[in-house]
């Protein structure tokens, strides 16, 4: 059976960006900087933090630039902060997505996951009950490259014993990441559940996960 590797924001849960964007300048609050201005460098800084930078890390360097001079208190409160918000995300995936991953497995397909996360995510994630339905899970933040470059595709179909073309990529097409699984082979299938984030695809598109065993079997 082909592999599958999936995205995750977006895809096998919602993204939340309103929630992050209001824990992210309650955040600033607690470093002492404008909660607008930290959610505006948050922002500009995305793929730094998806790449390079830890939650702390984070915190540390954006609050400098806006002029903070934060304790270490401070920072460890904020960073806490965001990844009591990672927890939470993970956590809100529906039954039915887990559902379908169940199904895929015992239809033989290996899983895996390509996210374009920071390390608060990679690190909430062996708690979560996603984790143990995928046999690969590679993260930006860990491996210090982030979708659409070739590498992260490549990396993940490597780990799961397989070539990129024969693997099925699962996305709703952030960060044109469906353009980037494609363009080292893979097939590509968008999802619209969550978010309808690449209406110009001209590709397979499904409107829940639910349809994917399904599809793959035919």
């Amino acid at each position: 059976m082909r592999p599958v590797i999936f995205d995750l924001f977006h895809t096998l849960v919602d993204g939340a960006n309103s929630e992050r964007d209001r824990v992210v300048g309650e955040m600033g609050l607690m470093v002492g900087v404008p909660p607008e201005a930290l959610v505006a460098a948050y922002h500009a800084t995305w793929r730094d933090r998806m790449t390079e930078w830890d939650v702390a890390e984070t915190v540390r360097i954006l609050a400098g630039r806006l002029g903070g001079t934060p304790t270490e208190d401070q920072v460890a409160r904020a960073a806490a902060h965001r990844r009591e918000l990672a927890t939470r995300v993970l956590a809100r995936v529906a039954p039915e997505t887990l559902a379908v991953l169940d199904a895929l497995r015992a239809d033989g397909h290996p899983i895996g996951l390509i996210s374009n996360a920071t390390a608060e995510t990679a690190e909430a994630w062996p708690s979560s009950a996603l984790a143990r339905r995928f046999d690969v899970a590679v993260f930006s933040c860990e491996l210090g490259v982030a979708k659409p470059e070739p590498t992260i595709y490549r990396t993940t179909a490597e780990r799961l014993g397989a070539g990129p073309t024969d693997c099925v990529f699962v996305g709703d097409g952030a960060d044109g990441e469906l353009a980037g699984a494609a363009a080292v082979g893979m097939t590509v299938i968008r999802t619209t559940e969550h978010n309808d984030t690449d209406p110009t695809w001209d590709g397979h598109a499904l409107a829940t996960l639910g349809e994917l065993p399904a599809l793959l079997r035919g």
